[in-house]
């Protein structure tokens, strides 16, 4: 059985088709669907999603670092909000994004000082986004004498990057398409590092893996992630299905049976 760590299928590229395929990733063996949330735009479809498929569907809430800007203190009143209101998974996907724009540096650093806090306040674990910002976001990291437990959401750096992030306490690297991608340079990572370490993603509908890459991502898809890492760590699917479920009910787990009022 695998867990698919981060899923947008509440986004608008799945409305045409999105219950089929929720139920043909069931059927195979996907059990679970852990939802990030971007920001004020895509709650309401997120926990609509959430409640058709309560068993297997599960929402975060926080704001996403590309949706930081002028409105970042607005967002982030409703993401307390909400964090008041009801109960989730956990806070995210939060972090710092310097790829598409650095001129909100400040505000994201901002925001995602905020929702750790919270995180810590409210028992939750987070998960992280971090794209062309390592250092940013691990010395922002590292100046806590405390952290909650996270995933650091579709990590793609190198040997060294992983290693300091998994010394940060409890934190797992979550793994996904690009580890099919033949320069990308993750599968040597991936090579190096404990199986104990990884969770699994699709990132859907971002980030296809190969044989699919270039296309909408999907659910089904995570399975092409999980036999890419079985291949490289010279052991069975099922080592590596068993392994990240635990791995992603170590971060989740707490929260599990207690999301919902």
């Amino acid at each position: 059985m695998l867990q698919d760590t981060h899923t947008h299928l509440y986004l608008p590229e799945f409305d045409s088709d999105r219950e089929n395929l929720i139920k043909k990733a069931l059927s195979l063996g996907v059990e679970k669907f852990y939802l990030p949330n971007v920001d004020s735009s895509t709650i309401n479809s997120m926990l609509e999603l959430e409640s058709k498929y309560k068993n297997s569907c599960f929402a975060m809430i926080g704001l996403h670092p590309c949706s930081v800007n002028q409105t970042v203190k607005d967002e982030l009143q409703i993401v307390h909000n909400w964090l008041s209101k009801r109960k989730f998974i956990a806070i995210g996907e939060i972090g710092i994004d310097l790829y598409w724009d650095k001129s909100f540096l400040k505000e994201q650093i901002v925001a995602f000082e905020q929702q750790i806090n919270w995180a810590l306040e409210f028992k939750y674990p987070i998960v992280i986004h971090c794209r062309n910002a390592f250092n940013e976001t691990y010395n922002i990291l590292k100046a806590y004498r405390q952290l909650p437990k996270a995933i650091f959401h579709c990590f793609s750096g190198t040997l060294d990057e992983a290693n300091k992030i998994i010394e940060l306490g409890d934190f797992k690297l979550g793994i996904g398409g690009v580890i099919t991608f033949k320069n990308a340079g993750l599968d040597k990572v991936v090579e190096q590092i404990d199986l104990k370490h990884l969770v699994l993603e699709t990132d859907a509908p971002y980030l296809a893996p190969v044989p699919y890459r270039g296309k909408r991502n999907e659910p089904v898809y995570i399975f092409e992630v999980a036999k890419k890492i079985a291949q490289l760590k010279n052991c069975s699917f099922d080592e590596v299905a068993k392994m990240t479920k635990n791995n992603s009910e170590f971060i989740f787990n707490a929260q599990l049976f207690d999301t919902r009022e």
